[in-house]
């Protein structure tokens, strides 16, 4: 059984850590749990890990965002991996920072890193996790706060939101969709 983790974000330092690139700092955070290491491949970082038989293929597109669904593609097909077995971790301005949503499927909600995806798998109906980042911007500076840092007192929750995260990917692999987003989304995250 190979699972395919991709969590989405820019690559360079000017975007390390910010809201964007959460989906980075998740399967980092899960790479990192189970020990493994990344290496610089076709289209994005690649770590794969084995962990109680199943395989993770986990990825960081080097792609850029808007272009995500390139190196999506290219690592499903590399590694013969079913559309149900691909989880994609994004950042959520629509969901409040306190919560995590797992679906199944649905739109893009005008996320350019789902839009690539769609366009390169030819479906919306893929699993994946939105990660609420909340959207406490004035107005036209949607931009600067999704690309911007988190403020010092968010960094507690984010730790927090990140651990659980995690935990929902290994919940997908073993228990099945169904159950972690049963799990997953019901719960408010607070410190």
């Amino acid at each position: 059984m190979k699972f395919l983790i991709a969590g989405l974000g820019n690559i360079g330092n000017e975007y390390a850590h910010t809201r964007h690139n959460i989906g980075f700092d998740v399967v980092n955070a899960f790479v990192q749990k189970h020990k493994g290491s990344f290496t610089s491949s076709r289209l994005a970082y690649t770590a794969e890990l084995k962990w109680k038989g199943k395989i993770f293929i986990c990825i960081c597109p080097t792609t850029f965002m808007n272009l995500s669904g390139k190196a999506v593609k290219y690592w499903m097909d590399k590694e013969n991996i079913s559309i149900e077995n691909l989880l994609v971790i994004i950042d959520e301005v629509a969901l409040p920072l306190n919560k995590l949503r797992l679906r199944p499927g649905g739109s893009d909600a005008g996320h350019n890193g789902l839009k690539s995806i769609h366009e390169s798998l030819g479906t919306t109906q893929y699993p994946r996790l939105r990660f609420g980042i909340g959207n406490d911007f004035p107005k036209g500076m949607q931009s600067d706060f999704v690309l911007g840092k988190w403020r010092k007192e968010e960094e507690p929750l984010i730790k927090i939101k990140i651990e659980k995260a995690v935990e929902a990917i290994e919940m997908f692999a073993f228990q099945g969709i169904t159950a972690a987003m049963n799990w997953i989304n019901n719960q408010d995250f607070s410190l």
